[in-house]
């Protein structure tokens, strides 16, 4: 069996749809030129992560200028000519097909983007995997499209559970799109599938890829925590199979341009009230109530938080008013490697897109704070199977006789090697 190049990279969106289409075209470029076989690029690549943004809305409200912004975020999503379907289900194989009609007059359904995507992939050779937001009827879903170089857009899938404050911009879809494709590379059979985000905490979401015989599991995303390296890991072993998981990593400054695709992030509410926040788990945020009037006399916390929003209390003596004091001490001052301290205020989301392989090993990455780069791995697929000697989740070790998964919609029989 033929070795296999997997890549990705953590590039920002850009400031218009073209422009982002324009740098999917040079990321494949690059990958032919490195023999990468299949690129996975971020979540809501095209289209924009809003990071930060919050529309306007608070519980029981919602602003005039927040429903401008989301009116300009609608736009600057993606039409790939697909319909709504039950459930946001789209068309599916009728999508894939193209058994859908043709507007009269016009050349394609949708805005051109998917004959973009297949023109890259044909050009390059490369089988390429795209996060975006597409929008559909009047609603945006969180979604990635499947994009072979022989035959075009061989499968598209939307995002079934939003996280958090995501659901207030993008609609629930339905399960049935998370079937599997597969595809030979070089005589290699490749069976793949992607869970956007958080869906990879959902243990069931998981299971129905496992059912499927995947043995790449693809993982865009736009959480930047150091954890999530663990859970790629953990699949990784729990699937035996490899895992790609693509973020992007924006700079400081950027996000009023990238992550809402050249609209400015909607912070004003009404009243033209603003509200710090902190960022807490993708598409989340925490509000923090505004500072009072100074006080005359400043006293020290007794906490303090990280740049992660982590509430850290000081081991720190208090007064009588129960006010921390400091603690001195005789100790020897601990020494900082600052080669291995970076400012992360520098950059509003870190990246962090990895490979890891079906025994859990980090092949490459994470891939930190690099918007320009690109991490690639040669894989032998036979590994997958090999791992299934003491492991195969969606077979031996299901126990499917006594534990019964069924996903509404969707066709878990397991694709062959």
């Amino acid at each position: 069996m033929s070795s296999i190049r997997l890549g990705t990279a953590s590039p920002a969106t850009q400031a218009t749809t073209a422009e982002t289409l324009q740098l999917i075209d040079r990321l494949a470029t690059r990958a032919a030129s490195n023999h990468i076989d299949i690129l996975l690029l971020p979540e809501a690549f095209l289209g924009g992560y809003p990071r930060g943004s919050d529309f306007g809305s608070v519980v029981g409200s919602r602003s005039a200028q927040g429903r401008e912004a989301y009116a300009k975020y609608f736009q600057a999503a993606v039409d790939l000519g697909d319909v709504v379907g039950d459930g946001g289900a789209g068309a599916g194989d009728r999508w894939v097909k193209r058994q859908l009609a043709v507007p009269e007059g016009e050349e394609y359904r949708g805005d051109g983007t998917r004959e973009e995507l297949e023109r890259i992939a044909r050009e390059t050779g490369v089988f390429h995997v795209t996060g975006l937001v597409e929008r559909t009827g009047g609603s945006l879903y969180c979604a990635v499209v499947y994009v072979c170089p022989h035959k075009g857009s061989v499968g598209k899938r939307r995002k079934v559970l939003p996280t958090g404050t995501e659901r207030l911009i993008w609609a629930q879809a339905s399960p049935s799109t998370l079937r599997a494709v597969s595809t030979v590379i070089r005589g290699t059979r490749i069976n793949l599938a992607a869970a956007i985000c958080w869906e990879s905490y959902m243990p069931l979401l998981r299971q129905s890829l496992y059912n499927q015989n995947v043995n790449l599991y693809l993982a865009p995303t736009a959480d930047a925590r150091d954890a999530w390296l663990s859970l790629m890991r953990s699949i990784g072993v729990e699937g035996r199979c490899f895992v790609v998981s693509s973020n992007m990593a924006v700079r400081a400054g950027q996000d009023a341009h990238v992550s809402t695709n050249g609209h400015p992030a909607a912070t004003a509410r009404d009243g033209g009230r603003r509200f710090s926040c902190s960022a807490d788990e993708p598409g989340m945020d925490i509000a923090l109530p505004k500072s009072g009037s100074p006080s005359r006399t400043r006293r020290r916390r007794k906490s303090i938080f990280d740049p992660d929003g982590n509430e850290i209390v000081l081991s720190c003596p208090v007064d009588e008013n129960g006010v921390a004091t400091t603690m001195m001490t005789t100790a020897a001052p601990t020494k900082v490697d600052d080669t291995a301290v970076t400012d992360k205020s520098a950059w509003s989301c870190r990246g962090g897109s990895c490979i890891v392989d079906p025994f859990g090993e980090v092949l490459a990455g994470p891939q930190w704070e690099d918007d320009e780069g690109m991490i690639s791995a040669d894989v032998d697929f036979q590994k997958c199977i090999q791992g299934r000697l003491d492991l195969d989740a969606g077979g031996s070790y299901s126990r499917n006789d006594v534990f019964k998964l069924t996903v509404a919609g969707l066709d878990m029989e397991p694709l062959p090697y």
